[in-house]
């Protein structure tokens, strides 16, 4: 079904997505969890698909992926993400617990500033990626991805209920999880989405810079606000109670901004260099290998007490085994899976882990794991593509410079 929908309705451009959904999707159609914004899509005639548990909207009308991405590329796009999980961490030793949770050094983050991490296994491989935001030392919001929710709610109750009978939550104060069930998330990307929002909101958006929050008045409404996003634009991230998720993309939704579905947000992350959690991630790959070092806080890195240390280091010392890259393919376009080959030799060097025709670019992007030594810039390889060689190289990432808001 999932596979049906795809290719009848996604260009072709977008089509090696279908990998990407298919990986991080743990229900049955029969058994889709609903964002509060279904009836909304079916109304604005969206073409829903199963992701991560959900059924969300691949595309809008007749508006192809191509067309959407364009769009949120020189205007601005909405997308629907309320798929995801936010949670409210609070309590007197909380940057302690998400500390032991993640290698991010969260002491020194600002009031409402947020970092990207990754919560790890005793192994060090990644249980899922991770935006934590920083309200207070006792208060963080905490987005994680819908195709984890399972394992990752089941992690911190476990984690939480060893923390709080340990001696830093009796020293400092027990730590409590508050789950943000049935809550809104809109994604309003794109150059144009500052100037759309600023006339909604008395609150001067030019002080709200790339990977700070606020709460803000908008029209009537009290949102918490976010500056970021998953498409490499400028762009917002706004958390809205169940009560009012549907007025809020009604008038978020207005010309120029233009409802965004699946296929165009896995294009614009991926032109972006930015990861999918069971594609590009999982549990056998540490933050080293995925090329997310830079989570990892700099006086963490030999001394932190954080879960899978030891797995880290190993690769902090003494090298991965493999590394997170970027490619550019000629010919066909890369596929999730594809074997990545030595020139001449045909030594297997690693996999493709994501890949598509770049809209913007006009040619063939993806990105993959590949032994240690053959990862660096310009490095020729070899890509199996439908039973034939094709010639890449690998290519920094992001593929498509970010247009990130920085004051």
């Amino acid at each position: 079904m999932l596979r049906t929908l795809l290719k009848t309705h996604t260009p072709a451009a977008v089509r090696s997505s279908r990998r990407c959904f298919a990986i991080a999707s743990d229900a049955s159609p029969g058994e889709l969890r609903k964002t509060g914004l279904y009836d909304f899509h079916v109304e604005h005639g969206a073409k829903m698909v199963p992701f991560a548990g959900y059924a969300m909207p691949l595309s809008y009308g007749s508006v192809g992926a191509v067309a959407s991405h364009n769009h949120v590329r020189s205007s601005a796009g909405l997308f629907d993400v309320g798929h995801m999980v936010q949670t409210n961490f609070r309590g007197g030793s909380t940057t302690a617990f998400l500390e032991h949770l993640t290698p991010s050094s969260l002491g020194p983050l600002q009031a409402y500033s947020s970092t990207l991490s990754v919560l790890l296994n005793e192994r060090g491989g990644i249980i899922d990626d991770t935006i934590l935001t920083k309200h207070a030392d006792d208060a963080f919001y905490v987005v994680t991805n819908a195709g984890r929710r399972e394992r990752d709610l089941t992690w911190f109750a476990t984690q939480l209920e060893e923390w709080n009978a340990g001696a830093v939550a009796k020293e400092k104060g027990r730590v409590e999880m508050e789950v943000l069930e049935g809550w809104g998330l809109l994604a309003l990307q794109g150059p144009k989405a500052a100037s759309y929002l600023q006339q909604l909101t008395s609150f001067d958006l030019r002080n709200l810079t790339f990977g700070k929050s606020a709460f803000v008045p908008i029209e009537g409404f009290h949102l918490h606000v976010a500056r970021g996003g998953y498409t490499g634009e400028d762009g917002f991230e706004i958390s809205i109670p169940p009560s009012q998720t549907v007025e809020v993309a009604q008038m978020l939704s207005k010309d120029p901004i233009q409802l965004t579905g699946l296929g165009a947000r896995d294009s614009l992350r991926l032109e972006a260099g930015m990861c999918l959690y069971g594609s590009d991630l999982d549990e056998d790959t540490t933050p080293v290998e995925a090329g997310l070092t830079w989570v990892i806080g700099k006086e963490r890195r030999k001394s932190g007490d954080f879960i899978g240390a030891e797995g880290v280091r190993k690769h902090l010392e003494n090298g991965p085994p493999r590394r997170r890259v970027g490619f550019i393919v000629e010919g066909a376009p890369a596929r999730h899976g594809a074997k990545i080959l030595a020139p001449g030799s045909g030594e297997e060097l690693g996999v493709v882990t994501s890949g598509i025709p770049s809209p913007t670019l006009g040619k063939n992007i993806a990105m993959g794991y590949v032994k240690n030594g053959h990862h660096k810039k310009g490095t020729e390889v070899e890509i199996e593509v439908r039973n034939k060689l094709r010639k890449a190289v690998v290519t920094p990432m992001p593929f498509v410079p970010t247009n990130y808001y920085r004051g």
